[in-house]
This record gives structure tokens, C-alpha cells and sequence, in this order.
């Protein structure tokens, strides 16, 4: 009880100081706390839509996917004749049923031809009004559609551009343009999560989906009263036998829980992971804080030996104080957490995802799991200073406080360092020297891990040497003052070496990351300007593809020189080793796609590949299936007959554009599927006449200004196009990493804070002989300047040695250009300086507030 008395009493008594040690943990926690019940809410979001949504069984047609995706290689979904609607409604336990047909490839836009899809990545559907979109929308204004000319939409979707009735809208598809005017909108009754959702009646549906009448995508049943889904979808089966795919209502929602699940995983782990960087970073924090208050506190903790408190009451007096810090952050943190997850709601729905705090998700496992996480780690981080606590001797009672640290154990640490280093880097040497991208990946993670540890270890050793070097670059100019601030960043190697690490470890993961980033754009933009050999390339950017009419409209610019299809379909190959692959991509062009696309052969010409009944392989498909030139490859194509096609050239398997594809000609392909069933085609390069690339330029955007899905890319949009997709995955990770950064600012502040409160007594005679405020406060600006830029130094050095070496890695699939973005890494050594000036801000302003005579007079 004693022990517990005095930690209490101690905690009470610098609860000031633990404040920002205590905020680290509220961050830390509420990171973790706010991912899980985000996700925890998007699922059941998620659950009661699908839930909501899906009939006690459903029959769609042959090719839809489990999740009800029903988009197939010719823009149409895959339908069924509507006499199988009737032959459901026989079925013994069906009360009744109803079809229904939808699609998701699809853009729809308003008068001005602007896209009414959602920015967030959620689908696109435009579907017939029945009776189960019923169940889950309410027409607020307006009525159904009627007739070829009426369309409803979501009031989300209305709302968020301004749309109102008898606005006329545009649904483009591969079956053409059907324009209609907004008769109806319905608001959801349960939580959309940001689908943009157009509802036609059903003749027009199928009319402008799939230009075919009495067809269907899908049946929705209804099981009688008392008889089962599984039952109904046995009874559906044996009525209609295997041609249709049948799934009960938890089927259909499994199957689209799973696609969610699949996004909702790669996000959820993701946030983790960076909060257990800010855990990592905060354990510095904690250390420092413990570490400083241990060594202010040794001549009352030497008393306490004196008097009779044994080791094991002082280590562990320090451990509760540790605990208490640990569960008032935790506690706070869960808290915080769940204000966290409704803010990341707010911001998903600013982005096009709505989700209703209706359907808040906190599960208890979250705040237990967050309230173990932090108290856990903040123990764990004071274990090293309890310990160092419970080693203080009664005769430290007649020492002032804070003695140096032992020298021994200081060059016991700096040779484990200096080992893990170097082992370390001798990882990171193998994985840059790897054969294999698999094999080498294996080492850069044991040598990111080994060399960031090593660093760690090693920095009060490093410390005394970078320090003096920025002091003699930086501060010397500043006379006296500087040479102080020097001197205090040199008073205490090992805690100017915790806190510089802690700013470290975000900023060589900034460094890592904008090397990766910059040298995979680098890379690709060298492989587009050697293997591109064309003007213009003209996509859609959802993945639809593109329909004839578009086709023609491009093929007709006077501008052009050549204009080369680009299609691809699945097809079952049976190699001469007697192997049959199946589903196996293969695709088709114009033969001038050899011209389009330099593509490096290592044997025959890729000019060949396009003659009749002919195709190339790459590399690594042709050494695993002993092909050579000349052998035959049976090619049995998707909605298609078979053929024997023989292999004309072997194209590299190092390629990056197209890489590993496998070519024949549009001819070869049209030889074996029918006219119908040609897959459409999902890029077109275009190349302009000698000297008219501007004008062609122009021209293809007026040919395509009826086809605002498609957009028309000259190889500097393109090349800007990708490095704008790579800055904005790179800005979102620098945001995440930005939480790791704030709690390092904090272990700044912590240590510049405590390190002020155990100067007092020297700054007071610092003033008394005539130190000005200003002057003081320069010092100190000064000192964190210098531990920041430390950090910065160690952080962006060791971030460019693991981007660098990721680089190699990637050089083996590729992307061989290593392109360092010194503007990045100056700008970050740069804002470190004003990081450290941030953070001294405060400690600095207490500082110089001091009074002289108290500050001599403290103890």
C-alpha cells in the first residue's frame, strides 16, 4: 500500500510532465480504437444494405459473378430469356417472383455531359423499378418511371449535383446513348453507402442495358410461407438444372460482404500498422519522460533506499506510475477513438460514401483492445527506467540529481548497435543483391527492421558526433548562446539520441517511400518513351470498354495516321507438355500494335504473332511449358471455338508495359468467336499524320465529345496521369504517417519541457549573471533546432538506404531507374528546423518566464 501511496503522490505531483507522454497514448490508442470502429461500422453498414437487398433467392444468368457484378467482355450484362421467369414461378415453395435487369458498366451523365458517378469508387447502376428496390427505397418526390423517357434517381445522388425533376440525364453504355428526363426521386430507407443508382421501367431497362426485349439479368424469388431458401433454391435447381446460377439470400449476401471485406481489409490493416508506428514512436516518448523524471528525482529516490525501501518497491513504485499513465491515456484514447471514427464518416461522406452514425459499431472488444494495447506498451516502455531506478544506491541521496549515466554500459550499447547495424545493412546489401524479387524482399525486411533497431541502439553514440557537426555548421554563428545550445544537446547523449530517434523513424519511412514513389514513376516514364510508339491512347478510366460507335468516331478523324484496337478475352490453353491452363488471358490487336508497342522479343518477330492463326508467349510461359518457335498452342476461347495456333515470337518476360501478355490478331480471335460474342474493345492508340499532332489532338476530343466516358491521353497526359495516381497514394500514407510525426513533435516538446525543469537551477544563474530572456529562449529554440535536424539526418539517411534498395528489387520486375526526389528530401530536412522551433515554442516561452531568485533557490 505504501508503494501505491507514493507512486500516486509522484504521479499527482508531475502530472504536468506526463501530460504529453499521456497525449501520445491518447493518440496511439484512439488510432487504433477509431480504425477498428470505422470498419466495425462500414461492415454493418455494409450487412444490413446487402441484408436488405437481397431475395430469399436469386437466379441470375450464366458468366454473373457471386457478388451480382454482371458485366461481360462485350459492355452487356449476361441475361437470360424471360421465359425462365415463368418456369420459376411453377416451382414448388415459390410464392412468387420477379425479374429484374441491371448493369454496372455503365456513365451516366447530366445535360452538360458531365459524369454523375460517384468520385468515392462506389458503383454505378442503372436497373428497372420492381419490387424489391422497393423494399429499400422510398419515392420522395416525383413517381416511377413510365414509358422510354423517364428516369428516377437516388436523392444522394441528386443532392450532390443539383438535380431536380425534368432534368434530362444520359446513359451511356456499349448499346448506345438512351437519354431520358428525371420523373422520380427516391431516397433510401436504409444507409447507401455512395452508389449512384438510376432506376428505368423494366421494357426500356432491357431495351438500353442489353438492346435485347424479353431478357433478364436476374430473378428474384420470394419462398412461400414455411418452406425454406435452401429448399426453394434445391427446388429452383431442379426445375432449371445447371445452367443458371441460383443462391439463397445469405449466399448473395456473403458473396458481396466479400468484395467489401476484401477493401475493408487492406484498409483496416493498413491504419493499423501506422498506429503501431505512432505506438513505436511513442515508446520513445514514454522512455524519455521516465528516463528524465527517474534521473531528477535520484537524490529523493536515494533517501527513499535510506530509509529502507528495497529495489524491488522502487522499480515497481515506478511501474504504477506507468500504469496510471497508461490506463488515463488508454481510457481517454477510447474515447477519442470513437470521436475519431465518426470524423473519418464525415470525411467519406464529403467524399461521396455516406454512412449514418445510425449505424455506430462499438464492439467491446474495441476500448478492451486499446485499453490493453496502451497500458501494456507505456509499462513496457518504463521498464527501463524503473529498472535503472531500482539500481540507485542510498549514497545517491548526498549526489545531486541527475548523474551521468554509466560509461560501461554506454559502450556495451554502442557495440550492439554498431553490430545490428551493420548486420543490417549486410541484409539490405543481399536483398539488393538478389536474383529473385521474392528471396530479396524477405532480406529488406530483416534489414529494415535490424538497421532501424541498430540505429536506435547506437544513437546516443552518434549523437555526440552529429551534434557537434550541426553545432559547428549552425550554431556557432550565434556565439555563446549557440555554443550552449550545443552543449546541452551534448549534456545527455542518450536522451537527445531517444528523442532524434523518435522523429526518425516517420521521416525514413517519408524518405523510403518518395524514393520508391519517384523512381517508379521515373521508370515507367523511361519505359514509355522507349516502348510507346504512339500519339495518343484513348481509355476509359473505370475499366469499361469501349463501344463501336466510339470506335468509329476515333477511326474517322482525317488527323490520324493509324488508329490500333486493343481487346482481350479468357481462353483455356493446352500446351505441347500436355498441360491445359484455364482462364487464361490472352489478347487481341491490329497488327500495327507491334508499331504501337516496341515490346522486346527474345526470339522470332512480334510482327508474326499477328499473322493467321498465330500468337506470341512471353518468356517464363514458354520455358515452364517447353514452347519454341513453331510449336502449336491449342487455344480453346471463351464464347468461341478452339484452334491450334502457332507460336511466331517469344516476347520478354521483363517487360512493364503489358507485362506477361500473351498477342494475336483481332482477325485470329474473330475467326473462332462469333460476331456477337466479340469481346469490345478496351483501349485505342491512335498515331497523327506527320506535323499534325496538335491538331489531332484537338480533333479527338471533338470526335469523342458525344463519349465523355473515354478519355483522350497524348503520352504527357499519360505519363502525368500515373504520376498523379503514385502522389496521391504517397500523400494519403504521408497524411497516416503524419500521426507518427505529431507524437514525435511531442517527445520534442517532452524532453525540451523536463530538460527545462531540471536546469532551473542553472538558468536561473544564467540570468542572474546576465542572460537576457531572449537570449535564453534562443538557446533553447536552439537545442531542439539541433536534436530535430539530428533526427532528420538519421531518418532521411537510413529512408533513402531502404528506398534504395526496394528500388533493385523493383529493378527485377522492371523498373530500373533509381531517381532520389532531392526536392522532397530537402524540403523535409528543412521543415525539420521548423518542427524543432515548433516545438520549443512552449518550453522556451516557460523558460524565460522564470523567476531568477526561486530558480536559484530550487533544489
Amino acid at each position: 500500500m505504501t508503494v501505491l501511496k507514493t507512486s500516486m503522490r509522484n504521479f499527482l505531483a508531475h502530472k504536468g510532465r506526463m501530460a504529453l507522454s499521456a497525449v501520445a497514448v491518447l493518440l496511439s490508442v484512439a488510432f487504433v480504437c477509431g480504425t477498428l470502429v470505422f470498419t466495425d461500422t462500414m461492415n454493418t453498414t455494409f450487412d444490413k444494405l446487402f441484408a436488405a437487398t437481397s431475395s430469399d433467392v436469386t437466379v441470375s444468368a450464366e458468366g454473373a459473378s457471386d457478388s451480382g457484378e454482371t458485366t461481360s467482355g462485350n459492355g452487356k450484362p449476361p441475361v437470360m430469356p424471360a421465359s425462365v421467369l415463368a418456369e420459376v414461378r411453377k416451382v414448388e415453395g415459390v410464392e412468387s417472383a420477379e425479374g429484374s435487369v441491371f448493369s454496372t458498366s455503365v456513365t451516366v451523365v447530366d445535360a452538360d455531359k458531365d459524369s454523375l458517378s460517384p468520385t468515392s469508387g462506389a458503383p454505378t447502376i442503372v436497373g428497372n423499378w420492381n419490387d424489391l428496390d422497393a423494399r429499400t427505397m422510398e419515392i420522395t418526390s416525383g413517381a416511377a418511371p413510365e414509358g422510354p423517357d423517364q428516369i428516377m434517381v437516388d436523392a444522394d445522388t441528386a443532392d450532390r449535383h443539383g438535380l431536380g425533376l425534368g432534368d434530362e440525364i444520359g446513359v451511356i453504355n456499349a448499346v448506345g446513348t438512351h437519354l431520358a428526363k428525371i420523373s422520380g426521386i427516391a431516397d433510401f430507407t436504409v444507409t447507401n453507402p455512395g452508389a449512384a443508382i438510376f432506376y428505368l421501367d423494366t421494357k426500356t431497362a432491357q431495351r438500353a442495358l442489353v438492346g435485347e426485349s424479353d431478357v433478364y439479368t436476374n430473378i428474384h424469388v420470394t419462398a412461400a410461407a414455411g418452406v425454406s431458401d435452401a429448399q426453394v433454391k434445391k427446388n429452383v435447381l431442379a426445375e432449371l438444372g445447371g445452367d443458371y446460377k441460383v443462391q439463397t439470400a445469405a449466399e448473395t449476401a456473403e458473396a458481396n460482404q466479400k468484395d467489401v471485406e476484401s477493401f475493408m481489409s487492406v484498409m483496416k490493416y493498413a491504419m493499423l500498422g501506422f498506429a503501431g508506428i505512432a505506438f513505436l514512436v511513442g515508446i520513445f516518448l514514454i522512455i524519455n519522460t521516465f528516463s528524465m523524471l527517474v534521473a531528477q528525482r535520484t537524490r529523493e529516490i536515494g533517501l527513499m533506499r535510506a530509509i529502507g525501501s528495497s529495489r524491488g518497491q522502487v522499480n515497481r513504485s515506478v511501474l504504477i506510475e506507468a500504469l496510471l499513465l497508461g490506463v488515463v491515456g488508454s481510457v481517454l484514447g477510447a474515447g477519442a477513438g470513437v470521436g475519431l471514427a465518426v470524423g473519418l464518416m464525415k470525411l467519406m461522406g464529403l467524399m461521396g460514401m455516406e454512412l449514418s452514425t445510425d449505424d455506430l459499431t462499438v464492439a467491446w472488444t474495441t476500448p478492451a483492445l486499446g485499453l490493453v494495447l496502451g497500458v501494456v506498451v507505456t509499462v513496457l516502455a518504463a521498464y527501463l527506467p524503473a529498472r535503472r531506478a531500482g539500481k540507485i544506491s542510498p549514497m545517491a541521496a548526498l549526489r545531486d540529481a541527475g548523474t551521468p549515466a554509466d560509461g560501461r554500459a554506454g559502450r556495451i550499447r554502442g557495440a550492439v548497435g554498431l553490430v545490428l547495424t551493420g548486420t543490417g545493412g549486410f541484409a539490405l546489401y543481399l536483398a539488393g543483391t538478389a536474383d529473385k524479387a521474392t528471396e530479396g524482399s524477405l532480406w529488406l525486411g530483416l534489414g529494415v527492421v535490424l538497421s532501424l533497431i541498430g540505429f536506435v541502439v547506437v544513437g546516443p553514440v552518434l549523437a555526440s558526433g552529429v551534434v557537434r557537426v550541426l553545432g559547428a555548421v549552425l550554431l556557432r554563428a550565434f556565439g555563446p548562446v549557440g555554443r550552449m545550445a550545443e552543449r546541452n544537446a551534448l549534456r545527455n547523449p542518450r536522451r537527445t539520441g531517444a528523442t532524434g530517434a523518435a522523429l526518425m523513424i516517420g521521416l525514413a519511412l517519408v524518405a523510403c517511400l518518395s524514393v520508391v514513389g519517384s523512381s517508379m514513376v521515373a521508370s515507367a516514364t523511361e519505359e514509355l518513351d522507349k516502348t510507346v510508339g504512339t500519339d495518343f491512347i484513348i481509355q476509359n478510366d473505370g475499366g469499361q470498354p469501349i463501344t463501336p460507335q466510339a470506335v468509329e468516331a476515333v477511326k474517322a478523324t482525317r488527323e490520324l495516321e493509324r488508329v490500333t484496337e486493343y481487346k482481350w478475352t479468357e481462353a483455356d490453353f493446352t500446351t505441347p507438355d500436355g498441360r491445359t491452363l484455364k482462364n487464361t488471358a490472352i489478347t487481341a490487336a491490329d497488327p500495327t500494335y507491334a508499331t504501337d508497342l516496341r515490346v522486346e522479343t527474345v526470339a522470332g518477330e512480334l510482327s508474326d504473332a499477328y499473322r493467321p492463326d498465330s500468337m506470341s508467349v512471353h518468356e517464363d510461359f514458354a520455358k515452364d511449358h517447353g514452347i519454341e518457335i513453331g510449336s502449336k498452342v491449342e487455344v480453346a476461347f471463351k464464347d468461341g471455338s478452339t484452334g491450334a495456333l502457332t507460336v511466331r515470337a517469344i516476347t520478354s518476360s521483363e517487360a512493364v508495359v503489358d507485362a506477361g501478355a500473351m498477342y494475336t490478331s483481332i482477325d485470329t480471335l474473330a475467326t473462332y468467336v462469333p460476331a456477337d460474342r466479340m469481346p469490345l474493345t478496351q483501349l485505342l492508340f491512335a498515331a497523327a499524320k506527320d506535323g499534325q499532332q496538335e491538331s489531332a489532338y484537338r480533333a479527338l476530343k471533338d470526335a469523342l465529345h458525344d463519349y465523355p466516358q473515354y478519355t483522350v491521353r497524348d503520352q504527357t497526359d499519360y505519363k502525368q496521369a500515373l504520376k498523379d495516381q503514385i502522389g496521391q497514394l504517397l500523400n494519403m500514407i504521408y497524411g497516416l504517417l503524419a500521426l507518427a510525426i505529431v507524437v514525435a513533435v511531442l517527445g520534442v516538446v517532452n524532453t525540451l519541457a523536463l530538460s527545462v525543469v531540471e536546469r532551473t537551477r542553472e538558468i536561473g544563474l544564467m540570468r542572474a549573471i546576465g542572460l537576457s530572456r531572449r537570449q535564453l529562449r534562443r538557446m533553447i529554440r536552439m537545442e531542439s533546432v539541433v536534436i530535430a535536424l539530428f533526427g532528420a539526418l538519421l531518418g532521411l539517411g537510413l529512408g533513402m538506404g531502404w528506398g534504395a534498395t526496394a528500388q533493385q528489387l523493383l529493378a527485377l520486375e522492371g523498373l530500373k531507374v533509381l531517381d532520389v526526389p532531392w526536392p522532397t528530401i530537402i524540403g523535409v530536412f528543412i521543415g525539420s528546423a521548423f518542427v524543432g522551433l515548433f516545438a520549443a515554442l512552449v518550453p522556451a516561452f516557460r523558460a524565460g518566464r522564470m523567476n531568477v531568485l526561486n530558480a536559484i533557490a530550487t533544489e
